[in-house]
């Protein structure tokens, strides 16, 4: 019998489950204050070898600085970050086996393509030989061989993406550190960009550290994420379990598009939950199939992602549970999917995601119609935080 698994899963990779696997990279209760603002607070978190690991937040969250702490370029205010068991505090940047690409790239200007991506290792002292065949390797792996005598900014906003992660690759680093690379790329080719990253970290069996507030790029790169806001990890996990097991309310309703309601536990059985939502009108109720800590009269929040509802113009044979009937208030078309804004009698918004699998549709949910929404008992999450 298949093993289950929570979403699709992009490669047979996870050495956090086995307790016999030291981490690369280890961050020990990391606080880093500037004056009087705490950046990073209480930080702890251990990153695997030939993991790639996507630190996930909004703006000023704090991801970058502990970034910029494994790099050298800033030293933590209290606690240890670790490198392969060593504490690395006070060793200066160039001494690292640690190399970091820049969200502004920062190539030299004057320098070729290939002179860029010699610059590491010429600095390390390695012969014109070795040099020669190193940016060969580069050129080759990141596709820029015609381009090699081009300047920057003879170079598409891609191709200098390429330039400054073949010049961080050059000098061969047991870990590469990515701030925000993909954000000045259009949306195309980012997407593109994101699965020859994960291509190439695979081919080169490195460490891939990436900080980005985009959250499909960390879902799309990652075998886990870190799930930041005000300096501390909110949660850490693969793609599938952030997305379909967040822990908390922040979580869920961060990553990804989600509906969350107020509510209070009006039954627990060995089956689950029912929850009596705010919002919903009596007799409404919700059956939730959850395994979550909580007993009759806890107030909770109910997550149901918008792809998970159905939505129809006639109503479920029993419209007493895990239904509910609103008035379509606008209508996005994304030409793959359509997003339902229903509007309920309580005044509440709910949205439902339908994939549009067929050019023609016979009845069609068309604006201010009456509809009926729906899901499973599995669908949708409690969350008590």
């Amino acid at each position: 019998m298949a093993t289950k698994t929570l979403g699709a899963v992009r490669r047979k990779f996870s050495p956090w489950t086995d307790p016999a696997q030291k981490p690369l990279i280890e961050f020990k209760n990391v606080v880093k204050r500037f004056g009087d603002f705490t950046a990073v607070n209480d930080v702890s978190l251990s990153i695997y070898e030939k993991e790639f690991f996507a630190m996930l937040g909004p703006s000023g969250c704090g991801k970058t600085t502990l970034m910029r702490m494994l790099a050298g370029f800033e030293q933590p205010s209290e606690g240890q970050v670790l490198l392969a068991g060593e504490d690395i505090a006070g060793l200066p940047p160039y001494q690292r086996p640690v190399n970091m690409m820049f969200q502004s790239y920062a190539l030299f200007p004057h320098m070729t393509v290939e002179q860029n991506i010699a610059f590491g290792p010429k600095q390390d002292g390695m012969s014109k030989g070795e040099i020669d065949t190193r940016v060969q390797e580069m050129l080759k792996m990141v596709k820029l061989e015609p381009f090699a005598k081009r300047k920057p900014h003879q170079l598409s906003g891609g191709q200098r993406q390429r330039v400054a992660l073949a010049r961080a690759l050059a000098k061969r680093p047991k870990v590469l550190l990515l701030d925000e690379p993909l954000a000045a790329l259009d949306k195309k080719l980012r997407e593109e960009t994101q699965f020859e990253l994960t291509d190439l970290q695979q081919q080169l069996g490195l460490t891939f550290l990436i900080v980005t507030h985009d959250q499909e790029e960390a879902m799309t790169v990652a075998d886990r994420i870190g799930v930041m806001d005000h300096g501390k990890i909110i949660q850490v996990a693969t793609p599938a379990e952030i997305y379909e097991q967040p822990n908390c309310k922040y979580v869920a309703d961060f990553i990804g598009d989600i509906n969350i309601l107020a509510g209070k536990v009006s039954r627990r059985d060995a089956g689950g939950h029912q929850v009596r939502l705010e919002g919903l009108p009596v007799p409404g109720a919700i059956d939730v199939v959850s395994d979550v800590a909580c007993k009759t009269g806890d107030q909770v929040h109910f997550a149901l992602r918008p792809e998970k509802v159905r939505i129809s113009h006639k109503p479920p044979a029993d419209t007493s549970v895990n239904a509910v009937e609103g008035k379509v208030w606008d209508i996005g078309y994304l030409g793959d999917t359509s997003i339902y804004h229903v509007r309920l009698p309580s005044g509440s918004n709910f949205r439902a995601t339908v994939a549009n699998t067929a050019r023609m549709v016979e009845d069609p949910i068309s604006w201010e119609d009456n509809v009926w929404l729906t899901w499973s008992p599995d669908a949708g999450l409690l969350l008590t935080r």
